[in-house]
């Protein structure tokens, strides 16, 4: 039997705008909500960003977490990962901030700097709910996001060798994977590893079939097979190169975060749709879904008693 398919749902991420849907979920409680919901629809892995909740624009801050957190495991076991990235024009303390009080079991980790363009997305829309979109999503123009070799070697002692979280190795481009390789050689990321291959940013890999074959070409040459891959693919490229990677034995991530749509013109109406669509497709492929305890056995996780929300 092969092994099961590990399915995470990225809930609301910083990447889309309030604007853009109005099922895009904002404030803790509609955060929290959606992801028990992707949680019992499938997702083995929530993958969390945190709103204002006035305004829904990306925030840091940890007390916001903490109550998405603490209202997820009221009612659900799903593995929690807090992102590291948050957004681009956040410092790295910022960005940390949440995962070093909170103590989860995964974050994610972008393993290298990179332009992270979205700015071509604010020339969609002719109608903002608030002013601070498409000034936030033209900025992206001048900013790069930063996650020098200095700022990862921080993170992975800070959260992964004190407080024994393991990570979601977010890789944009085929150099991220080396990298991947090069902290395994050194010692500073232990196996079982995670890669969350990104396709279809604007100033990453983009999102054809041959990047995705390339891509994991370049893992298996490099990592062996003491890792693990995840496929995530913007807008609407996230169902066909997501089932590819489950076609070539990986795992899949959908959600909001990185696709506001279910079908060509139509909105998904929350995280949950998108996870009820992508498990059917597993399992008429032959699959199942990967539990939360088998993800953690999966990925060695230190377990959700370890958890401080």
């Amino acid at each position: 039997m092969s092994k099961p398919v590990i399915v995470t749902c990225a809930i609301t991420g910083s990447i889309h705008t309030p604007s853009m849907s109005p099922h895009l979920p904002v404030t803790p409680q509609e955060i929290a909500r959606q992801a028990i919901d992707a949680a019992k629809a499938g997702a083995a892995i929530i993958h969390l960003h945190a709103r204002d909740p006035q305004t829904g624009i990306p925030s840091a801050d940890p007390e916001l977490f903490r109550q998405i957190l603490s209202t997820i495991r009221q009612e659900t076991d799903a593995v929690l990962n807090i992102s590291t990235g948050g957004s681009s024009r956040m410092t790295l303390d910022q960005r940390l901030a949440a995962a070093r009080l909170l103590k989860p079991e995964m974050c994610s980790l972008n393993m290298g700097s990179m332009n992270f363009g979205l700015f071509p997305m604010a020339e969609r829309y002719t109608e903002w709910r608030h002013d601070w979109e498409p000034t936030f999503l033209e900025a992206t123009r001048n900013i790069v996001f930063q996650n020098t070799f200095g700022d990862i070697e921080a993170i992975l002692a800070d959260l992964g060798d004190r407080q024994g979280v393991r990570f979601e190795l977010e890789c944009y481009d085929v150099g991220h994977i080396q990298t991947v390789a090069f902290y395994r050689k050194r010692g500073l990321l232990k196996g079982p590893i995670f890669l969350q291959f990104v396709l279809g940013v604007l100033g990453g890999i983009d999102p054809a079939p041959e990047q995705l074959m390339h891509m994991k070409a370049t893992a298996d040459r490099l990592l062996g097979d003491d890792y693990h891959f995840s496929v995530l693919a913007a807008g609407r490229h996230q169902f066909p190169l997501g089932t590819m990677g489950v076609i070539l034995g990986g795992n899949v991530r959908v959600g909001l975060e990185d696709n506001l749509m279910i079908e060509r013109g139509r909105l998904a109406e929350n995280n949950a749709e998108q996870v009820d669509k992508i498990r059917t497709i597993v399992e008429e492929l032959g699959h199942r879904v990967a539990t939360p305890d088998e993800v953690r056995h999966m990925l060695h996780l230190k377990g959700a008693a370890s958890v401080a929300a």
